[in-house]
């Protein structure tokens, strides 16, 4: 027997850590498979096209991903060339001289990892006869009007094909891992297992099938997870199929992973198994070079956002924009599993907190969920044409105001204002104001809903009554459409409206991770969040005070949704109740937060993962010796010391308190300080070294 390749392994500030060399990438084949390789779908495109450059870095050659192939998908975003490696371009040789259409290149993201995808069209004339032998290794049955089902075993079935010519190759070495994501890629994995190809499998699933289906029913889910007849709520739901595909591919991977620690209690129960990793998703970090440049792009895209407010609110435009604050959520549009009927019923509570303490503050609400439109909103439209006319006037009046001005003091004269603008130009102006007066109030959306009377979202705006009136303090819009930089109505792109706002409100009661609230960490703009959301949970456990980094967390675990929606409330009007100062503060700790979801850190689970996957299929020559399970010694950013620490600690009692009061508060916060002790605290759980003698191990939770 050869000699085994050791992988011990210690845990370092809670970290999985190796002692020996990593692994000999130059021995080894990675490849992942996903239905979202260069096709967007939902958040696992993001975690693969974010995770590429980490890991391509590291796998350099080796380092394949597998997809569907969809014309429209790969013409802007795939560079097709001849693969070099010369078994890989052997075996999808040998699937084309087998009438499938296999197309080889780089994908054009940071990174450019290579890319295999494979025509589903092109072999769809196989799928009986593989539902067949799928049906003789599974016993599970595929019916004929499920497409994405009947596509995923097609997928499978040519994911399987490849990997048997590939591994048939290779006597030795290189060993090949295969990491499989979601139940649509799982039908590979099941057939690789079947016919025993030498192939290390990871299995991840970033949200139970089952689980989302039942969160979106309105049930308590959390509560119940282990009173649910899994078989029965499968079948009612008419996604049986479905569900043993994903159980299966758990089953049968050799490492099983899920990317939080709510998700792994819920696959414990849905799946019967409990993960072999928790592997959490991280984004590519990219510092700015000067300190403070995130805040000068939230000033710069919130003038912009706030021309859009002077378009949308015309004739009704009788707040302060310098103290109006833009709150947002994002997401698909699933009503209840995105907390987006809980932030309504917030915001009606919100409203009536402003008014009754006359506060002058103004919020403006922006529900980005892509919904059936048929187009834009002819009044949404017009309001924009009217602002535009307004600043088009403006300019012509100020330049003849300025020349004449200009040629006055030239002459040595102070000119007579009440003669600098004569009788046309006042006209000009007075037709301007008229040209802005409505009779009717604001739109709460910027299209036209297909089904507008069945609609979750403007059914609770009917029945909460937030119809944008002038007393309102709470003002909503609901944009059924993803943002675009070539919108007529708000040209902005995503990063850019995220950027651009002061809060991202995300109460999600079903959230596996939580892109959202992460990429809001990132630009440095606050969020809400759940302990129901994976990034809930992950900030709960490695930062002492989330409220004072801007991360604040609704506990919709253990409260009644009733209590939830209060504390809801009451953050966001403690929000509302910060000054400038505070909230560029707040903002500053935010953005310090970014380093905690760097790939460059989390990217280590999913190593871990791959080594625990070849030690497990291939143990004569890859072993694993960790004396324990990493420990979790429970490290936490620290409370800050300065004042303001939260906002909920910067409340007074009236709202009415002064700016002085403020200022002198403010005084004691020193910010170089205490972003350099923020930058120790993250070096230390994260750093490669080795730890010093009786130094205490401060990182965080990692369960294996």
């Amino acid at each position: 027997m050869p000699l085994a390749r050791s992988l011990s392994m210690t845990s370092l500030n809670g970290l999985p850590q190796w002692e020996d060399e990593d692994l000999p990438v130059e021995d080894l084949l990675l490849f992942e498979i996903s239905w979202e390789v260069t096709n967007k779908v939902g958040g696992i495109y993001t975690v693969i096209q974010t995770k590429a450059k980490t890991t391509a870095d590291e796998w350099g050659e080796n380092y394949f991903l597998i997809g569907p192939y969809f014309e429209q998908n790969v013409k802007t975003q795939v560079e097709f060339s001849e693969p070099p490696n010369p078994a890989v371009k052997k075996a999808m040789d040998t699937m084309k001289s087998q009438g499938c259409q296999v197309f080889f290149g780089r994908w054009l993201i940071e990174g450019s990892p290579y890319v295999l995808l494979f025509d589903i069209g092109s072999a769809a004339w196989n799928l009986d006869k593989w539902k067949g032998e799928f049906w003789e290794v599974s016993n599970i049955g595929i019916p004929f009007h499920d497409r994405e089902a009947n596509d995923a075993v097609i997928f499978g079935s040519l994911t399987a094909c490849f990997l048997k010519e590939l591994s048939c190759q290779f006597d030795d070495k290189p060993n090949i891992i295969a990491h499989f994501h979601e139940w649509q890629a799982g039908v590979g994995l099941i057939l690789s297992r079947s016919q025993k190809l030498p192939v290390a499998t990871i299995f991840t699933t970033h949200a139970t099938l089952l689980g989302r289906y039942l969160c979106a029913a309105s049930i308590d889910f959390y509560n119940n997870l282990d009173q649910f007849d899994i078989d029965k709520e499968a079948g009612e739901r008419q996604i049986y199929h479905r569900y043993c595909m994903e159980r299966a591919s758990v089953h049968c991977a050799h490492v099983f992973t899920t990317v939080s620690q709510i998700t792994s209690t819920e696959a414990e129960h849905m799946l019967k198994k409990s993960p072999d990793v928790v592997t959490p998703n991280g984004l590519n970090i990219k510092k700015f070079s000067a300190m403070h440049e995130f805040q000068n792009l939230h000033s710069m895209y919130k003038a912009r956002i706030q021309e859009f407010i002077r378009g949308h609110f015309y004739g009704h435009l009788d707040f302060d924009l310098d103290r109006t604050l833009f709150f947002f959520i994002a997401g698909r549009y699933e009503f209840s599993n995105k907390g987006a009927d809980m932030f309504l019923e917030a915001l009606s509570r919100l409203n009536f907190l402003l008014r009754v303490h006359k506060t002058d503050v103004t919020v403006v609400v922006f529900f980005i969920m892509p919904a059936k439109t048929n187009n834009f909103n002819v009044e949404t439209l017009k309001g924009q044409a009217v602002r535009k006319q307004l600043w088009d006037t403006a300019q012509a009046v100020k330049e003849k105001f300025g020349r004449k001005l200009y040629n006055a003091l030239l002459k040595g004269e102070i000119p007579d204002l009440n003669k600098i603008l004569d009788r046309d130009d006042i006209s000009i102006m007075k037709r301007a104001i008229f040209s802005t007066q409505r009779h009717s109030l604001p739109p709460v959306t910027t299209h036209n809903m297909i089904d507008d009377s069945n609609d979750p979202i403007l059914n609770t705006i009917r029945r909460i009554g937030l119809f944008n009136n002038r007393t309102d303090r709470v003002k909503v819009i609901l944009h059924p459409e993803f943002l675009s930089s070539t919108s007529p109505l708000l040209p902005l792109d995503y990063e850019e409206f995220v950027r651009g706002c002061h809060l991202g409100v995300f109460p999600s009661y079903y959230e596996p991770w939580g892109y959202t609230p992460a990429e809001c960490t990132v630009m440095g703009i606050p969020s809400v969040t759940t302990n129901l959301s994976g990034f809930g949970c992950f900030m709960q456990e490695h930062v002492a005070d989330p409220e004072a980094y801007g991360i604040y967390i609704v506990d919709r675990r253990f409260r009644s949704p009733d209590e939830s929606c209060n504390q809801l409330t009451q953050f966001l009007y403690g929000f509302c109740q910060q000054n400038r100062r505070q909230r560029i503060i707040q903002r500053n700790r935010t953005e310090r937060l970014s380093d905690l979801l760097d790939w460059k850190y989390l990217g280590r689970y999913y190593k871990h993962a791959r080594h625990l996957a070849l030690s497990r299929t291939f143990p004569d020559k890859f072993e694993m010796e960790p004396s324990a399970p990493p420990k979790t010694e429970g490290f936490r950013y620290p409370r800050p010391s300065s004042v303001p620490p939260s906002p909920s600690a910067s409340q007074h009692s009236s709202p009415h308190h002064s700016e002085a009061e403020d200022e002198d508060e403010d005084e004691r916060y020193d910010e170089e300080e205490e972003a350099e002790r923020d930058r120790q605290n993250i070096k230390s759980p994260f750093s490669l070294g080795a730890l010093p003698q009786g130094k205490k191990k401060q990182h965080g939770e990692y369960r294996n």
